[in-house]
């Protein structure tokens, strides 16, 4: 889906993160076998608290030391956004395709683990699709959209739970517009 509109995100990271990409530097993009929607760089779409969690819990498993959160303007441009039924049918559909593709390749399938954050299904998934639909539809995808429900429920039988967020994937840095430091940061 090709979208001409833009969105505030963020992403959590350490304090000298932030300063070295508001003195020019970009950010890394991430290549984990588990990231939730393949290769990118990941933000939490209007969601600063969301990041900052994320930092803390980064500090806690000792990547970073101070944790920080970095604003940016994104063009979600060529997206796919995985909050549309037509894409998530779409995907549907080929992943049978995917689990064959993966069986020939005599490799065994990878199991997601969603309580310890890890995706490698999904991330595989993607990795697998994206450059697949790219080709047959003549588009480019510079962001990869998506929801996650997680953390526990904010009340007995909620379908509302704490830490559920927007979550987006930039798979090409010139769809980040520019960056900020959030006010409170």
């Amino acid at each position: 889906m090709q979208y001409q509109r833009q969105v505030l995100a963020y992403h959590g990271c350490d304090q000298d993160v932030v300063r070295r990409v508001l003195e020019g530097d970009g950010l890394q993009m991430s290549a984990n076998d588990y990231d939730w929607l393949g290769k990118g760089i990941y933000f939490w779409e209007q969601g600063p608290a969301r990041a900052f969690e994320w930092a803390r819990l980064m500090k806690k498993w000792g990547r970073i030391s101070r944790p920080a959160v970095l604003g940016a303007i994104i063009n979600l441009g060529g997206c796919l956004d995985l909050l549309d039924v037509k894409t998530t049918s779409l995907l549907e559909e080929m992943h049978p395709i995917f689990e064959r593709f993966w069986a020939v390749s005599g490799r065994t399938l990878p199991v997601n683990a969603p309580k310890n954050k890890r995706h490698m299904l999904d991330c595989a998934f993607l990795n697998w699709a994206i450059p697949l639909l790219e080709t047959q539809n003549s588009t480019v995808y510079h962001t990869v959209r998506g929801v996650f429900i997680e953390g526990s429920p904010i009340y007995p039988t909620a379908q509302i739970h704490r830490e559920s967020h927007i979550q987006l994937a930039v798979r090409h840095p010139a769809a980040i517009v520019g960056y900020f430091l959030p006010t409170g940061s």
